[in-house]
Formats: structure tokens, sequence, C-alpha cells
């Protein structure tokens, strides 16, 4: 869709921010684990296997999250869904700071994961549905800013919380609620997906919105090609993403996100005190760390913003696979001689990701999927993304416990190296393109 139509471009960035703030509490249940850990090891006397476990129980309720989400979203609505996850996520912070035990504490992030998961398939499945073709890239891509926003505030209250006592970790989990209730009221303000209510048959309701986002042409235009590409059947189940017609796009999605995982670079943020710890840092050092890996990944998660629509999706994806491969072997060889240069080489991956696979990544799962089948999709090739960080945190610490810190980043570049070739012979370029044109972007897949 062009831009000659009349946008009110501050409507679509307020129901897109809106919407986004889902990805804030991913951002804050994503980045307080790393600040509880030595805390929670402390307190409930943890091993490297058990510490994988609960640092990856977040990534096996998302799984449960993501399988929800799809179902949830095309019987009752994106809007829907997103409420219940603000709502499993609020009470589920409560638990895990009240929790008495670690099986307490790991069965309440579970149930966290299962917001998480909801809200990373629905947030930025529905600011795909209301932003138009010229602003969709930097209008998911907000989801992105706020993850990372999530991440930096949380590390900055760890840091606060550091000097607090044994209980300090409490705090740094229940504080979930306050983000959870706040976004649970900004969603009751959000309209519903037009493509949604269209493929619902409530055509009158969705060109409403699509006046509202767009005037009277671009609801008409729009309408028409909603309806084009959700003619036929509308009841969507999971096995429709099987079909020989959409199968390819759905692999090319989950290939995405198992690279944005597998990547490696979410045990930087998850595992920061025990790889500083490799290299001499003082606790207060390690979390004084995960405060400058927050600021990195925020200044440049906007300057993705800026580029997303302008360079493309390709070459930044490109771009960040290839640079990760040069900055895990150097990091790797700094890590291995103890050397404390390694936080500069691990700060740029960290940038480096955040301008390209982590916004990037979220993006074309949002956008490349035809409206048909778009909930049922998303939700799987965001359960394949949730499968891979369980694998990644889980396995980090026992590999690093066996073979070294150093090693896994090694194994690291190397799945960025087949994660480069991936990309640059399966994924097309969507820059620019409408939902609607999606089925002929990838019909050669």
């Amino acid at each position: 869709m062009k831009s000659q139509y009349p946008f009110n471009t501050s409507y679509i960035i307020g129901i897109s921010f809106i919407s986004a703030l889902g990805g804030y509490l991913f951002g804050f249940d994503f980045a307080v684990i790393a600040g509880a850990l030595p805390f929670l090891k402390e307190q409930f006397g943890f091993n490297e296997v058990q510490e994988g476990f609960a640092t990856a129980s977040l990534a096996l309720g998302c799984i449960a999250g993501c399988l929800l989400a799809g179902r949830i979203s095309d019987r009752w609505g994106r809007r829907r869904g997103l409420m219940l996850a603000a709502a499993v996520f609020f009470v589920s912070s409560l638990a895990m700071a009240f929790s008495h035990n670690s099986a307490v504490f790991i069965a309440a992030r579970f149930a966290a994961g299962i917001g998480v998961g909801m809200a990373s398939v629905l947030s930025p499945m529905y600011i795909a549905e209301v932003a138009p073709a010229n602003m969709r890239g930097r209008m998911v891509a907000i989801n992105q800013l706020t993850i990372v926003i999530g991440i930096f505030v949380t590390n900055l209250v760890n840091y606060s919380l550091r000097n607090e006592g044994a209980d300090a970790w409490r705090w740094m989990v229940g504080l979930g609620a306050v983000p959870a209730a706040l976004f649970l009221l900004g969603v009751c303000w959000l309209p519903e997906s037009p493509r949604w209510l269209a493929k619902a048959g409530k055509l009158a309701l969705a060109e409403k919105i699509l006046k509202k986002i767009g005037g009277a042409d671009y609801a008409t235009d729009t309408l028409k090609a909603i309806r084009r590409s959700v003619a036929g059947d509308t009841v969507v189940r999971y096995k429709d993403v099987f079909q020989r017609a959409v199968f390819p796009v759905v692999m090319i999605g989950i290939g995405l996100a198992v690279f944005q995982q597998l990547c490696g670079i979410n045990v930087v943020f998850n595992y920061t005190a025990n790889i500083f710890e490799s290299v001499g840092f003082s606790q207060d050092d390690q979390l004084k760390q995960t405060v400058f890996i927050g600021l990195v990944n925020m200044i440049c998660t906007l300057i993705a913003m800026w580029q997303v629509d302008k360079l493309g999706r390709k070459p930044l994806m490109l771009l960040g696979a290839i640079g990760l491969t040069i900055l895990y072997v150097i990091s790797a060889a700094l890590l291995k001689q103890q050397s404390a240069a390694a936080s500069w080489s691990l700060l740029a991956a960290i940038g480096l990701y955040a301008m390209s696979l982590a916004p990037v990544t979220w993006v074309l799962i949002s956008e490349i999927f035809p409206n048909k089948v778009r909930g049922a999709a998303t939700s799987i090739a965001v359960l394949a993304l949730w499968a891979s960080y369980a694998i990644l945190t889980f396995t980090f610490p026992i590999l690093a416990k066996k073979l070294g810190t150093y090693t896994p980043f090694y194994i690291y570049a190397g799945i960025c190296v087949l994660g480069f070739l991936f990309v640059k012979f399966r994924v097309k370029e969507t820059k620019g393109k409408s939902l609607e044109e999606m089925d002929t972007v990838f019909s050669g897949h």
C-alpha cells in the first residue's frame, strides 16, 4: 500500500506503542533473571542444571503461550488475546515474588512465560495488521524497542536493588506486576485488528477502523485486498499451515526464529554474571555490566527502527549474521585468556544484534504469512523461537561448566555462518509490500 493516503500517523503510532507494551513484559522477564539469579542460587542452592532449568522455564511457558495465542486470537480476536496475556503476567509476577521454594518459583516463572509467549505472538502480529505497508517495519520494530526498554529499565532496577539483602530478588521479580497492569489498561483502549474483523465477517467495523487509520479510499482499497486474500474457508486450523502453498513460507519463518535464538546472543543477557565472573568481575561489576548491555541494546534498536524501512530487512539480517560471527570468535579468544576486554567485544555483539537480527526477525515473522493463516503460522514460528531459546539457555551453563565459558561462542559463530547462508538464499525482501502482497513475494519459495 503506497503512501498517497492521508494516514493518521499519531493514531497509528499510539495503538502500535500500546500493543508493543507486550514487548516490555518480554524484556522485563528476560532481563530480571540476570539480576535475580545470583540471589536465587544462594537462596535455593542451584547447581548448573537447576540454574539452566530455572532460566529456561520462562521459554517453556512461552511455548505454551504461543500455542494458546494462535487459537485465542483467531477465535476471539487479537485484542482479547493481548488482555489475557497481560492478566496472566500480572498474577504470575506476584506469585514469583512470594515463592517460598524453588518449585513454586519455577512454576510461577513458567506461568509468566505463558503471558510473555502470548504477547510475543500477538503484539507484533497486531501491529503488522494495523500499520500501513510503508510504516510497518518501523511500527513492528516498536515492539523490539519496548523489549529493550524493558531490559534496560529492569537492569537499572536490579542494580539499584543489589544491596537490599537476601530477598532483593523478590522485589526484582514482583515489580513486573506494574508494567503488566499498565499494559492491561492500555489494551482496553485498543481497537480490534481490522484484518481480523474482516476475516470474521465484521466488515462495517473493519472499515470504520481503516478509515481512522488512512481515510475512506484507504479503507475501501484495503478491504478489497483483504477480502480477496481470505476468500473461502475462514475457519483456520493448525493443519492448514502444512498445505503445500503455505508450508514453505512457514519453514522460512521457523528458520528465522530458530536462527535469532541459536545465534547465541541471549546467553550474554541471561548469564551476564557467569560470563563476567569468569574474567574476574565482582558481583557489583557484573550487575553494572547488565546496565551497559541494556543501554547499548536500546540505542542500537533505535538505529534499527530508523533504517528497517530504508535499508530493508534482508541487508540488515545479513550484516548481523556475518558481524556476529566475527565478534564471537574475538570474544571466545578473549574469554579464553580471561581478558576483561571481552566485555567490549560482547557489547559490540549486543549492539550489532540489536540493529539486525533482534528487530528484523520479529518484523519478518509478523508480515510474511498469508492473511488466512497468519495467527496459526505466527504462533508456530514464535513457538520455534521460544523452543530454541529454551535449548540455548538450558545448555549454556552446562557447556560452560564442562568446556569453559569461551567454548560455546565458537559454536554460536558456526551457527551464524549457517544463518547467513539461510538468509542469503531463502529470504526475500519485503520492504514496502502490503500484507496482501506477501503471497506473491514468497510464491517463488
